[in-house]
């Protein structure tokens, strides 16, 4: 079964966060809501979603403060809904961040547009190219599919955990390079995990004993030590 993309909406309106999460889960999405600020910021370190759909007009911490928080620690793809009509707030939005503004009232089409622009955007501003054109990234008989969230090794699903997936595929944006441990778990987990390294690790072990022949002698993902982890550059 293929992992479905989360999708973290924090909209205190009942009847439109009803809308936006059916859409979303009737699409293939995983919809999860936040009703307040406070909920929100909560939820994307416990959570960890691939997308976030943000109104502005929360009953405790104002929508753009959220994005300003979040842009401090994290390029998790954001789109704003908002009634706020005037173009000052939608500049104010994009600069602090925001992927994408959506003025309601919204149509189906046109949130489902939205949200897969912003999920692909993620995956066009990579450092790596392959994943830029394809969506895949391959070195050896390894391959990480963005688009279906697996991990394949020799054309085999090797069932990935969310939490493995993500680690894995951010190391595959920036394959060949050395990703230190804090900032893998601040981008992960965010900047509440802190600094300990034990629920890494622990996810790193798993990861090995699934993807390594032999997970002492590393093909694919390497321990820097004291440092972090990289995985193997392509060809």
């Amino acid at each position: 079964m293929n992992i479905r993309e989360k999708i973290l909406i924090v909209e205190d309106e009942k009847s439109i966060a009803h809308f936006i999460s059916t859409v979303l889960n009737t699409n293939g999405y995983e919809a999860i809501l936040a009703r307040s600020g406070g909920e929100a910021q909560s939820m994307i370190s416990s959570h960890c979603p691939d997308l976030i759909i943000l109104d502005l007009g929360l009953p405790d911490i104002d929508g753009l403060e959220i994005l300003r928080q979040l842009r401090s620690w994290s390029s998790l793809p954001v789109v704003v809904v908002s009634a706020r009509s005037h173009e000052k707030d939608k500049v104010m939005a994009l600069d602090l961040g925001a992927d994408d503004y959506l003025t309601k009232p919204f149509g189906t089409d046109e949130l489902l547009a939205r949200v897969r622009t912003a999920i692909r955007h993620t995956r066009t501003i990579s450092d790596n190219s392959e994943i830029a054109q394809k969506g895949t990234y391959s070195v050896g008989d390894l391959t990480i599919d963005y688009n279906k969230h697996q991990v394949l090794v020799c054309g085999e699903n090797v069932h990935l955990t969310l939490s493995e997936f993500r680690i894995v595929a951010l190391l595959g944006k920036y394959a060949g390079k050395v990703l230190t441990y804090d900032s893998i778990i601040k981008e992960l987990w965010g900047p509440r995990a802190g600094g300990n390294n034990q629920i890494l690790r622990v996810n790193m072990a798993n990861i090995r004993r699934k993807i390594e022949q032999n997970p002492a002698e590393p093909k694919y993902l390497f321990t820097e030590v004291g440092v972090g982890y990289r995985l193997a550059e392509g060809d």
